[in-house]
């Protein structure tokens, strides 16, 4: 595993996304398995894992799986040697609409609670969800250094953020990353690149492979539970979906086979090699899968290369999902 910098930490250049294990894949890993599959992960060389107060579902016994909880048990013994990322300011509906709340109030009442759950005193980096339209950056920026003090959190960051909001906020309390949908059919974050430079704010991708699509693994038979996964109402994910990403699938499967990589390991070399401040969270399960994504490092493209798929991409038209709706 090779290593990159959020504020003045070190963390594994690819991290693990831990919704997976609780929430929208699929019914909830039981929790003995979820915590021995983390804490693999870090056996692995993982020390970015990254969950959310949201991140919750039921099990079939009918307790509640927090996914923070999972995270935090799983590495009590490493405690000293991760780097934990958690966020406030969502809530998931029945209905798979979002709720937003960032008020000071919230952010309170969520922070002692997440710290509670992963049984820390700290939280190593503590993410806006999402933007709240009735919440002005400079009053999320004052909680969040408000917290830095109080030694609460190290770091702060903003999910799905744009460069005015990220500005405004920087400008209160400066952020060390923001973590927005990235991926080679979801790249419209690209213009944030030279403010994140500027600022020297690492970028954490979300959705790396597209929620799974870029492994290649998904062909139009693919089903998916509709209650409990939300793939099942993604657009890359249908018939139509498929059908304008076949040439994306094509270009993966060929380069996946000159380096000898998969087309998974492809689709986040990509975006390693693009810039050295972009840390990918692809989330799984499964064992053989985290040991393929750990491993997507160590393929190097050139820049010369990178510039060659960029190319290809700009003339490609996908369907992708974009994230769940907010309620109004």
């Amino acid at each position: 595993m090779q290593y990159r910098k959020i504020g003045k930490e070190t963390v594994s250049s690819v991290g693990l996304g831990c919704m997976g294990f609780s929430h929208a894949y699929g019914a909830p890993t039981q929790k003995e398995e979820a915590e021995r599959t983390i804490r693999a992960a870090y056996d692995m060389g993982y020390t970015f894992f990254d969950t959310a107060e949201c991140y919750t579902g039921v099990l079939a016994n009918g307790a509640v799986s927090y996914n923070e909880e999972l995270v935090g048990n799983a590495l009590r013994d490493v405690r000293d040697k991760v780097f934990i990322a958690t966020k406030f300011g969502v809530t998931h509906n029945a209905d798979k609409t979002l709720s937003l709340d960032s008020s000071p109030e919230r952010i309170r009442r969520s922070i002692e609670g997440s710290l509670k759950r992963l049984g820390v005193e700290r939280i190593d980096l503590y993410y806006q969800h999402r933007i709240d339209p009735t919440v002005s950056p400079e009053t999320v920026a004052t909680v969040m250094a408000d917290l830095i003090k109080e030694g609460k959190i190290k770091y702060w960051g903003i999910s799905e953020a744009d460069e005015e909001y990220l500005r405004r906020a920087y400008a209160v309390c400066p952020v060390a990353a923001v973590q927005n949908r990235f991926s080679m059919m979801a790249r419209h974050h690209e213009k944030l690149f030279p403010v994140l430079e500027e600022l020297g704010i690492a970028f954490v991708a979300f959705s790396p492979m597209a929620n799974g699509f870029l492994t290649g693994r998904y062909d139009a038979r693919a089903r998916f539970d509709d209650k409990e996964d939300y793939r099942g109402v993604m657009s890359q994910f249908t018939a139509e979906g498929m059908k304008k990403s076949a040439e994306l699938i094509e270009l993966l499967n060929r380069l996946a086979a000159e380096k000898n990589a998969t087309p998974a390991q492809i689709s986040l070399a990509w975006m390693l090699c693009k810039k050295p401040y972009i840390i990918p969270i692809p989330g799984s399960r499964k064992l053989d899968r985290l040991k393929e994504n750990a491993k997507a490092a160590e393929f190097i493209l050139t820049a010369a290369e990178i510039i060659e798929i960029d190319n290809r991409l700009n003339t490609m038209d996908f369907l992708v999902f974009g994230g769940s709706p907010v309620k109004k």
